[in-house]
């Protein structure tokens, strides 16, 4: 599984009472839901804690 996985589960789960009725619709309501997500760190740290995988800083190879 990926995070993105996670996303669009939650983004579905939003959606689940609206209905559009074109395309356009549709598009500004995923949109909509995205930007959302977007500004809340907790619910993309689960997805990406979902998958097992972690975010760290990158490992500094060089000396000073």
């Amino acid at each position: 599984m990926n995070p993105t996985e996670g996303v669009w589960s939650l983004v579905k789960r939003a959606m689940a009472n609206f209905v559009a009725t074109d395309l356009r619709g549709l598009v500004r309501i995923v949109k909509r839901k995205l930007k959302k997500i977007q500004f809340r760190p907790d619910l993309l740290n689960d997805c990406l804690a979902e998958t097992g995988l972690a975010l760290e800083p990158p490992i500094s190879t060089s000396s000073t």
